[in-house]
């Protein structure tokens, strides 16, 4: 069953966008991660331009980071403060994003932005993934445990100054590493089309102590709020959000992420780990190939404006 997507300007198999969803949302359930970061890719090999890509993947992510926030947010699993200086650096940083978005755009120069963006962030990403992943499993055959850190330990970023109380988190720390850390998150969000979970979580655990028991809800809502507001940017922007082809996506993930879940439960954590690692790695080295291969058709026709062809 073939559907028409209008901004991406192509028709394209109802089940097949359907199953891209479904096996996105799988792994999103297997892997406890938005699956952003995979999504746009695998639309891009597909044909999808990556413009239309990047912007309706962020419909999706809204969806469903929406469910997840809510469930976290009835359990109290949210410190609201937090997440407001995060929202706040985050969405300078998706304004900022979305203006480099469509320069690149203008210049011609989208494409190769976002896979090289996607080579050099998957590409490093996966790699420490996976020397994390290996010694971890190194570890649980010899049968040592990792060296945990004093609860009382703090690093540099806990001297800077405009230090806020948040009372939910426990923490009296300063408000410009969060609004950073915010702001590059909306930024990367923007450009590759990714909600930024699976760096804004360890960033917020590693560098700012955050409790594990807050740390998940307020990186959905911060997901949820900046991945809204960079879904209206382009569509407003740079019209390339197609609101039918994020809503089958939306639709096959919903499903998918339930037996993901339910899979998720028979591996151990650091066979997870190296596992997404190599799918990670997996999806940068496409990337090269489409880079540094010669394509089978060199030349290419599109229309840049009235009158105007490329």
């Amino acid at each position: 069953m073939q559907i028409y997507l209008p901004i991406a300007e192509m028709s394209v198999s109802l089940f097949f966008l359907v199953g891209i969803g479904g096996a996105i949302g799988f792994l999103s359930g297997l892997f406890g991660v938005g699956g952003g970061f995979l999504l746009t890719p695998l639309l891009i090999f597909s044909g999808v331009p990556a413009p239309v890509a990047v912007a309706s993947v962020t419909g999706q992510v809204v969806a469903a980071s929406t469910s997840g926030a809510l469930s976290y947010w009835r359990r109290g699993g949210i410190d609201l403060k937090l997440a407001l200086y995060l929202v706040i650096g985050g969405s300078f940083g998706a304004v900022l994003g979305v203006w480099i978005f469509q320069a690149l755009r203008a210049l011609g120069q989208l494409d190769l932005a976002i896979s090289l963006g996607y080579l050099i962030f998957l590409g490093s990403i996966g790699t420490l993934m996976l020397i994390e992943a290996v010694r971890s499993l190194i570890r649980s055959r010899k049968g040592a445990t990792p060296p945990r850190k004093l609860p009382g330990q703090h690093n540099w970023v806990h001297g800077l100054p405009l230090r806020v109380r948040f009372k939910r988190s426990k923490l009296y720390i300063s408000v410009l590493p969060v609004m950073f850390i915010g702001f590059v998150i909306g930024i990367i969000g923007s450009l590759l089309g990714i909600g930024g979970g699976f760096i804004l979580v360890p960033a917020l655990v590693y560098l700012l102590r955050i409790p594990g028991s807050v740390v998940i809800g307020t990186s959905l809502l911060h997901v949820l709020a900046i991945m809204a507001v960079t879904c209206v940017l382009h569509a407003v922007q740079n019209q390339s959000v197609d609101i039918l082809l994020a809503f089958c996506l939306m639709v096959g993930s919903v499903v998918g992420a339930q037996f993901g879940a339910s899979a998720g439960q028979y591996l151990r954590g650091d066979q997870l780990r190296a596992l997404l690692a190599l799918i990670v790695l997996g999806v940068a080295i496409r990337f090269a190939m489409s880079l540094f291969l010669t394509p089978d058709d060199p030349f290419s026709m599109a229309v840049l404006s009235f009158g105007e062809t490329a």
